[in-house]
């Protein structure tokens, strides 16, 4: 018994530690799905962060990055990457079934606090205004 018991306690682990994971399927790589969510998706920004959300018929949500060299030399847009991807990762279970294409606002500074913060709230608002699904 004392075996098993071990045993269901690393597969809850496993599954806790898997849920903090930023798999390749929650990932939004192809030129075509970030296509499809800058033509059919909603637009929000505040001052931090520009998202655009799309429905996707997956049982998650994904994240594609869109940081262009106006953000900054590679050193820069590398840390706004990892800031916003370490935030979608923590809050991933907070939100639905949506594809996010997240860039960061110009002018703007790459804060932890901030992206974590304002990027739920913005796909909550941009959730708001897509078309309910049927």
């Amino acid at each position: 018994m004392n075996g098993s018991q071990s045993d269901r306690n690393l597969n809850v682990g496993r599954g806790a530690i898997r849920s903090q994971t930023f798999s390749q399927t929650e990932r939004i790589k192809s030129p075509l799905h970030f296509e499809k969510v800058f033509k059919e998706g909603v637009v929000a920004a505040d001052g931090v962060l520009v998202i655009h959300v799309s429905l996707n018929n997956l049982r998650h949500p994904r994240l594609g990055l869109s940081l262009s060299k106006r953000v900054g030399n590679s050193p820069k847009r590398n840390r706004w990457k990892r800031l916003i991807r370490e935030s979608f990762r923590k809050q991933k279970d907070k939100f639905p079934r949506v594809d996010i294409v997240v860039r960061p606002k110009r002018g703007a500074i790459p804060n932890y606090g901030e992206i974590f913060n304002s990027l739920p709230a913005l796909v909550a608002r941009a959730c708001r205004k897509l078309p309910s699904q049927k």
